[in-house]
C-alpha cells in the first residue's frame, strides 16, 4: 500500500482526503503526485466554492511515509527529484489554488501534514490535536521551500523549535501562535470544519478567488512598485453581477443569491 489522496466533489465542495491505512495518512510520493492532480483539478473547476483537506480516520497525516526513504534519499539527485519535483509540486498546487481551502485537523499533525495544512487558508483543529516536525531525529533538515513555508505560516520561533529541539506543540499553543483559527473538542472537529467551509462557500466565489490572488500577490510583494503593479488591475469586478448582488442584497435588506446557491451543503462520509 502506498495510500492514496482521494478527491470527492460534491456540489460545489470538494473534500480532499489523505488516506495511509496503518501509517496514521504518511504522505508517500504517489500521495504527494496525486496532491497535486487533485488541486490542478480544483483549480480548474469554475464551480467549486469551498475545499475540505482531511485525514482518513483519527490523524491528520504523521508525517512522510519513511519506509521509501531509503530507496531515493541517499543520492542527491534524486533526493532533489523529491523535494523539489514531489513534495513541493503538491504544496505549490494548494498555494496556487484560488478556492479557498479549510484544514480539519485531528490526531498528529507531523512534518507533511505540518506543510499540508500550512498550505490551507483556515485551520481548525480537535483539541488534542500534535503538531511538529521532529525530522533532525532522523538525521535531516527540512527542504529549503518547505522551510520557509512553515517559517512564515507558524512563525520563526516555532519553525526553529519545532526543527532545532524537536518539540511537539499541543492545539492549545499552536492556537495562542496564531497558526489554528480554531480549537475545538476533539469529537467536534469535523462538524466545526464543515461549518466553517458552509460560511464561506455562502459568500461571493468570485471575491474569495480575487482574494486569494491578492493574497499571493501581496505575499511576494515588496516597495511601491509591486503594489502599483497589483492595483492597477484590482477594480476589474466593478461591473460583475456577483458584486452587484452583493452590495443591492444588503441595500435591499435580503439574503443575497450568488449563483443559486444551494440551501444545504452535507459533507460526504471520510
Amino acid at each position: 500500500m502506498t495510500g492514496a489522496v482521494l478527491l470527492e466533489v460534491k456540489g460545489p465542495l470538494a473534500f480532499v482526503t489523505l488516506s495511509h491505512p496503518g501509517k496514521l495518512n504518511a504522505m508517500s510520493r504517489a500521495m504527494w503526485r496525486e496532491l497535486r492532480a487533485a488541486f490542478e483539478r480544483i483549480q480548474q473547476s469554475a464551480g467549486l466554492r469551498c475545499v475540505l483537506v482531511r485525514g482518513e480516520g483519527v490523524h491528520f497525516c504523521a508525517g512522510g511515509d519513511i519506509s521509501e526513504y531509503a530507496g531515493f534519499r541517499f543520492e542527491e539527485a534524486s533526493l532533489r527529484a523529491f523535494h523539489e519535483d514531489d513534495v513541493w509540486g503538491g504544496l505549490q498546487a494548494m498555494l496556487d489554488c484560488d478556492v479557498p481551502v479549510v484544514a480539519q485537523v485531528e490526531g498528529n499533525c507531523m512534518g507533511a501534514g505540518l506543510e499540508i495544512a500550512s498550505c490551507c487558508d483556515m485551520r481548525i483543529a480537535g483539541d488534542t490535536a500534535k503538531f511538529g516536525a521532529p525530522i533532525a531525529k532522523l538525521g535531516f533538515p527540512m527542504a529549503p521551500r518547505e522551510a520557509a513555508l512553515v517559517m512564515r505560516i507558524a512563525g520563526e520561533l516555532t519553525a526553529r523549535e519545532m526543527l532545532l529541539s524537536a518539540a511537539v506543540l499541543d492545539a492549545a499553543e499552536m492556537k495562542r501562535r496564531g497558526f489554528l483559527s480554531q480549537v475545538v473538542p476533539a469529537d467536534e472537529a469535523g462538524a466545526a470544519a464543515m461549518a466553517c467551509v458552509e460560511r464561506s462557500a455562502a459568500l461571493a466565489p468570485g471575491a474569495a478567488r480575487l482574494n486569494k490572488q491578492a493574497f499571493r500577490a501581496l505575499a511576494g510583494a515588496h516597495g511601491t512598485q509591486a503594489m502599483t503593479d497589483l492595483t492597477r488591475g484590482a477594480y476589474g469586478y466593478a461591473a460583475s453581477p456577483e458584486h452587484r448582488e452583493g452590495v443591492m442584497a444588503f441595500i435591499e435588506k435580503r439574503q443575497p443569491r450568488f449563483d443559486g446557491r444551494p440551501a444545504a451543503l452535507t459533507p460526504p462520509t471520510a
